[in-house]
């Protein structure tokens, strides 16, 4: 078999065999095959796409290109969450010890954020003492012990997809769907869950700017993962305005934590919710979403949620003082507030401008080494319908350099608009397939 030959079937529209995907993937990651070929076949990929079937096949190779978990010998069922990437996106810290606490393992591997999206490790990692660095005989003995752990991908992991990413990052073809799609759902399967609920976002803060394009990704997600054996739902979410109010990583620890309280804003609330309920309800823990988000409700309002919270930080070395007393986690030396220009209705208040002005303050990376400041970030104080008066405050900024500051208030200038004429609030979940 030779890999010229496969780019050319590609090229030319053919459906390539599982033999074929399988040489492919073993040879790149052996150093085999050199980059440009596999450009090559990444780019063929980007203008003929893939099958369900082709798209199944890349998933699974990837998946076993490195070590896998076996996580049945600690927990007879493991549920996931996958969220493609939002502003404001702190669902995992919330849903993670619910449906834990409602006695359904959550054995979950995380990443970091890049750019405008803020990534659930760094948010963790605000708490003092808290480590996502966890060995799989860590990782697995938490799971059984507590039933709820989430750390950082390991290299071993599907390597495969590191190097295949890498490579797409520098070529060009990041967005094919097949692509996508494998990425993720090979790092899911490799980490060994046995369901797995897909959150994607769209709207102009997300990957996928439009409903048709995120509901394409989530169909060949879920064809990928039950085709490998997998119960999976897919919610599609929006993402044209922030996920709640706060944006940057310790304030987004402290909304978690108000809303494991039983506060916090009303559609991050009912956002978790409804993924908690898909998690309960994958698991086979209850009948229909309605009895998942009366479950969710009923684990948040009797503390159990938030003493699996305590016991999952305290697990991964977070101080619980700081937890218990989240005034104590990082705050900025100067908070600014940015007031409505005019009075009227909110009719914008851009994820992508809002996510990329807490990127600025320090609260994200433009690149992987860069180093996050915990403290700052963006506040957002209405939502797209509300109706506000000229002068008071919109957003609140969250700084520790007044250079920074000023840019990031050109930003959110540029992010905001307010209009006179009434707005119907945007929806908070467009669709859930199964």
């Amino acid at each position: 078999m030779r890999m010229v030959d496969i780019i050319t079937r590609k090229r030319d529209g053919k459906e390539l065999s599982q033999e074929e995907i399988k040489f492919f993937i073993q040879h790149y990651v052996a150093g085999g095959i050199p980059d440009y070929q596999a450009a090559a076949l990444c780019m063929a990929i980007y203008f003929r796409g893939m099958t369900h079937q082709e798209t199944t096949y890349l998933t699974h190779a990837m998946a076993f290109s490195g070590e896998t978990l076996d996580l049945h010998n600690v927990a007879a069922f493991v549920v996931d969450k996958h969220s493609s990437g939002g502003v404001g996106d702190k669902t995992t810290l919330v849903v993670a010890p619910v449906v834990a606490a409602l006695g359904q393992p959550v054995g979950k591997m995380s990443g970091r954020g890049l750019s405008f999206t803020g990534g659930t490790l760094d948010k963790l990692e605000s708490i003092p003492g808290f480590t996502s660095e966890l060995s799989v005989q860590k990782f697995k003995a938490q799971l059984a012990d507590i039933g709820v752990v989430v750390a950082g991908q390991t290299r071993s992991l599907a390597p495969a997809d590191g190097k295949l990413y890498a490579l797409r990052d520098v070529t060009g073809t990041v967005p094919a769907i097949p692509l996508i799609a494998s990425s993720i759902m090979s790092k899911k399967i490799a980490a060994g869950a046995d369901a797995i609920i897909l959150d994607v976002k769209v709207g102009e803060g997300a990957f996928l700017a439009n409903l048709d394009n995120a509901r394409e990704l989530s169909q060949v997600m879920m064809s990928i993962g039950k085709n490998l054996g997998r119960k999976m739902f897919a919610i599609i979410s929006d993402m044209n305005q922030p996920l709640g109010s706060a944006v940057g990583n310790a304030l987004e620890v402290k909304e978690a934590i108000a809303t494991l309280h039983g506060g916090g804003p009303a559609d991050f609330r009912e956002h978790v919710e409804v993924i908690s309920a898909y998690m309960l309800l994958a698991a086979g823990k209850v009948q229909s979403e309605k009895e998942g988000r009366q479950s969710v409700c009923r684990a948040i309002a009797d503390g159990s949620a938030w003493a699996k919270f305590r016991q999952f930080v305290a697990a991964q070395g977070g101080d619980l003082a700081y937890v218990d007393q989240p005034e104590r986690l990082p705050v900025a030396a100067i908070q600014e507030d940015f007031p409505a220009p005019a009075s009227g209705y909110v009719h914008r208040i851009a994820a992508k401008e809002i996510g990329l002005a807490s990127t600025v303050l320090g609260g994200g990376r433009e690149e992987m080494e860069d180093k996050i400041d915990p403290a700052v970030g963006v506040v957002v104080h209405h939502k797209v319908g509300d109706r506000v008066i000229a002068g008071e405050p919109l957003l609140t900024l969250h700084a520790n350099d007044p250079v920074r500051l000023s840019q990031a208030l050109e930003l959110v200038d540029s992010a905001c608009t307010i209009a006179p004429q009434p707005v119907e609030p945007l929806p908070i979940i467009y669709e859930v397939l199964c």
